[in-house]
């Protein structure tokens, strides 16, 4: 239970480190690279064996502007991954995976539709 405990703490930690660098590296690349402009980094996961680094963008766009964008940011996934290798000491590096964070879409229909109750009287 305790070594649960403190395997979960140690990839929240790794999870947080993961998340400054490649923000830090994601932005050097982005100042370069008009076509990366208006994305942005929310959040990291790893998987359970940590080999794999999920890396959830947002675009004011929606999903269709970061599919667009997705094929750009690939090209890049190795120069990012081998930063990182050289930036984060260690015995291996994630591959990363990168998807599109679709939590503030979801909270801003959620919103509206409270909005819409509120409007016709259901909710003080």
């Amino acid at each position: 239970m305790i070594e649960s405990k403190v395997r979960d703490i140690k990839k929240a930690q790794k999870e947080r480190l993961l998340l400054r660098e490649i923000s830090t590296l994601f932005a050097q690349t982005a100042r370069d690279d008009q076509r990366l402009v208006g994305l942005s980094i929310n959040k990291v996961k790893l998987s359970p064996d940590k080999g794999m680094c999920y890396v959830y963008f947002y675009t004011p766009g929606g999903k269709e502007q970061f599919d667009h964008i997705l094929e750009f940011l690939t090209l890049y996934k190795p120069s990012l991954r081998s930063a990182l290798a050289k930036a984060i000491k260690g015995r291996y590096t994630p591959d990363l995976i990168f998807k599109f964070d679709d939590q503030f879409e979801k909270e801003d229909k959620l919103n509206h539709l409270l909005e819409k109750i509120k409007s016709e009287g259901h909710i003080e």
